[in-house]
């Protein structure tokens, strides 16, 4: 085999053993399942009895907002696996291996993005109990379930650089709560943007995970010609935008993760 088809087996060997450490652990999956679960019950039955949305239910609107917010909690669980494995040597015995030292990266995002399936699958499942649907084509709505998963796993590189930076999943976690927060709370995932106030409004319309809400919007058919359009540019061409913001996420954070991951086990 060729080096890429020795990296690319690799990282899939990686990407199968952390599957396995994500079923092994009741606390990882609870987070995968259950959390997203209570997200859609918990704002549907709250927000939902008290926000009124003109031509839209309160639960298409809303859900496409947990669904990224699912995923940017969920890819935390990249940042301090890595930072777990740093701490116990995991990394020193795989580089005593016969591996493509890209492989740990891959297969830690890889699996990762296997995690967001299934959360995505059981909140959809969910949410049509609940009241969601999808108002669009067949391939609209597949684009839009594709648009999730590439951000997801976009995002999976970010949190994964920022925890080889930091390197310890105490400091790790109260960083990525401390910016993954704001990020969702300061958007369009629960109110729309334009009923904030004049620099909130700002901030939530160029928010990227407004974006990325809004264009799984518009691909599920969510967004409503009875709500005030948004003003930003960003919002106005969600879709191309969001797939924008994915392609520049990975050149940038793919490299910069590959070296510090290259740094950190040469130590």
């Amino acid at each position: 085999m060729n080096s890429l088809q020795v990296a690319f087996a690799d990282g899939m060997t990686i990407a199968k053993r952390n599957a396995l450490k994500i079923r092994r652990a009741p606390d990882l999956l609870g987070g995968v399942i259950m959390l997203p679960v209570v997200f859609v019950l918990l704002f549907t039955y709250v927000f939902g009895s008290m926000i009124e949305l003109p031509g839209l239910s309160y639960a298409e609107y809303m859900l496409p907002g947990i669904f990224v917010m699912t995923i940017t909690s969920s890819a935390q669980i990249t940042g301090y696996t890595l930072t777990q494995d740093l701490q116990k040597g995991i990394f020193d015995r795989f580089r005593t291996l016969p591996m493509s030292p890209s492989a740990v990266l891959t297969g830690q995002t890889v699996s990762d993005l296997i995690m967001n399936v299934t959360s995505i699958v059981t909140m959809a499942l969910v949410g049509l109990l609940v009241g969601w649907r999808i108002h669009s084509s067949p391939l609209e709505a597949l684009l839009g379930f594709g648009l999730l998963l590439l951000f997801a796993y976009a995002f999976s590189w970010v949190t994964a650089t920022v925890a080889l930076a930091l390197r310890t999943p105490e400091i790790f976690n109260n960083i990525a709560t401390l910016v993954s927060l704001p990020l969702v709370f300061l958007s369009n995932a629960f109110v729309d943007s334009t009923r904030l106030p004049g620099p909130l409004q700002a901030v939530a319309e160029w928010n990227p995970v407004s974006t990325f809400i809004q264009a799984a919007r518009v691909l599920f058919g969510n967004a409503s010609s009875a709500l005030p359009a948004p003003s930003a540019w960003p919002l106005r061409h969600a879709v191309p935008v969001s797939l924008l913001w994915s392609v520049v996420l990975l050149a940038v954070f793919v490299p910069l993760a590959t070296r510090l991951y290259k740094r950190a086990v040469s130590r």
